[in-house]
């Protein structure tokens, strides 16, 4: 009877712990519920950023349009060109000289310069400038005492502006190609004097006159502060001249926000033949120097 007794026992306290086990208790349960809704929202977390206007703190959203810039910006690049020269030059006597010039030649010979391009842009308008003007001097003994003269003193001038208008027809980031068109208008001073004077050989002379150009000049950014400029032009075809062209290619390196140095290579041939025989046929190309300063 005992033994049934501790038997009876024993089975009833098994059996009771087995049954609350079975369910588990409300707090666990919740637990257990709280755990997965934090673990969902920690891989949505992960996955996305969580919306403003999830917390009451947050700032609202900025619209997702931005207005165009309606401003005009400006920029001037005074520049340093080096360039050997080569050609012809008659005057209206017949006169004629041949002439051929290094960079060091023409340094040494140059007496005033002034040099510069300027820019005004709004959206896709570009509005542009170039400038130079040179005076060179030089004197040579003359190596033919047939001619009763010495020596020869040369004196050259050259002065020409290009105003330009032109759009941009690709405007990106990276990338701009800008189509333009315009007019150079130049002015050249010659003079070539034999000491003494023999045979009337000496002439004196200038010349003004305007070619209408097109072109054009792409700009692309190999890195935030690397630029690439490729610019060119064509005019003449017997308006002023009976031709002229030139192609300049230059890297840029930003060395502050609104400052870029440049250095690169300019090309230009004009070929002008006036009245009374005057002819002037002149190639110019060398290296170049300048620094580009964004005004706004």
């Amino acid at each position: 009877m005992q033994s049934r007794l501790f038997i009876l026992t024993f089975l009833t306290l098994v059996a009771v712990p087995g049954r609350a086990q079975s369910t588990p208790p409300t707090d666990v349960a919740y637990l257990l519920r709280t755990h997965t809704v934090d673990s969902s929202s920690v891989f949505v977390s992960a996955t996305r950023q969580p919306k403003k206007a999830d917390s009451a703190d947050s700032v609202p959203p900025a619209s997702d349009t931005t207005e165009a810039d309606d401003d005009w910006h400006f920029a001037v690049t005074p520049y340093l060109w080096f360039p050997g020269m080569h050609g012809t030059a008659t005057g209206p006597r017949g006169g004629s000289l041949s002439f051929r010039a290094s960079p060091g030649d023409l340094l040494s010979n140059f007496r005033f310069g002034l040099m510069g391009a300027f820019e005004a842009s709004r959206k896709r308008l570009v509005l542009s400038g170039d400038l130079m003007w040179v005076r060179l001097e030089d004197d040579k003994a003359v190596p033919f005492p047939g001619l009763l003269a010495t020596s020869a003193s040369m004196k050259a001038s050259e002065f020409f502006l290009t105003p330009k208008v032109g759009i941009r027809v690709i405007d990106q980031e990276r990338i701009k190609v800008i189509a333009q068109t315009g007019f150079r208008y130049w002015h050249l001073g010659e003079s070539l004097k034999f000491n003494p004077s023999s045979l009337g050989l000496s002439f004196s002379g200038s010349q003004d006159f305007v070619d209408p150009v097109v072109g054009g000049r792409i700009e692309a950014s190999l890195s935030p502060k690397i630029v690439v400029i490729l610019l060119g032009d064509v005019g003449g075809w017997g308006t002023g001249s009976e031709l002229e062209y030139q192609w300049a290619g230059s890297l840029g390196y930003k060395i502050k926000p609104k400052w870029v140095l440049l250095s690169g290579y300019r090309y230009l041939f004009v070929d002008k033949r006036g009245g009374r025989g005057f002819v002037f046929n002149s190639t110019s190309a060398g290296v170049a120097f300048g620094v580009t300063i964004n005004l706004k």
